[in-house]
């Protein structure tokens, strides 16, 4: 399955950093800005996740909410956040099951060698629950100001 923009983002409910269950629907009338990555401590997440923190105020200001969802488990994504001061909550999808309905859960090639994992990707979901905007196969550099100018400009 995948999502289009125009439509109602597909729900979820999952355990975030903090421990506690997070359901899409608790951020109705908030826009939030979904992100799906590959993996905590890895040189391109952990940039992409310090970029976040480091506008989280902007997006804040905007009535935007930041999650960055992957398949580590709530351990890994405690330490990750720790590490690096994250200021917004990161989701647990070890079954890979919101990646999947988001269309992000895709075959993979590194060095010849194949695997199923996230195809990094950030969705803006408007304050109704819509897919406002999508980026797939994201390139990290740049990527996080791209966000915040399509909240300003199209969702504020």
């Amino acid at each position: 399955m995948t999502v289009e923009t125009g439509q109602k983002a597909p729900q979820f409910e999952l355990t975030a950093s903090n421990g506690e269950k997070v359901k899409l629907s608790d951020y109705r009338g908030k826009n939030v800005v979904l992100y799906f990555y590959p993996k905590d401590m890895t040189p391109g997440c952990t940039t992409e996740a310090c970029d976040f923190r480091d506008q989280h105020e902007n997006f804040d200001k905007l009535d935007a909410v930041i999650l960055g969802v992957s398949p580590d488990p709530v351990e890994k994504h405690e330490k990750f956040v720790e590490k690096h001061g994250l200021p917004f909550l990161l989701l647990v999808d070890e079954d890979h099951k919101t990646a999947e309905e988001y269309g992000v859960w895709k075959l993979k090639k590194n060095f010849g060698k194949e695997y199923m994992g996230i195809e990094r990707s950030t969705f803006i979901i408007d304050k109704k629950g819509n897919l406002a905007k999508e980026w797939r196969k994201v390139r990290v550099k740049g990527h996080v100001e791209e966000a915040l100018k399509y909240i300003e400009e199209n969702l504020s």
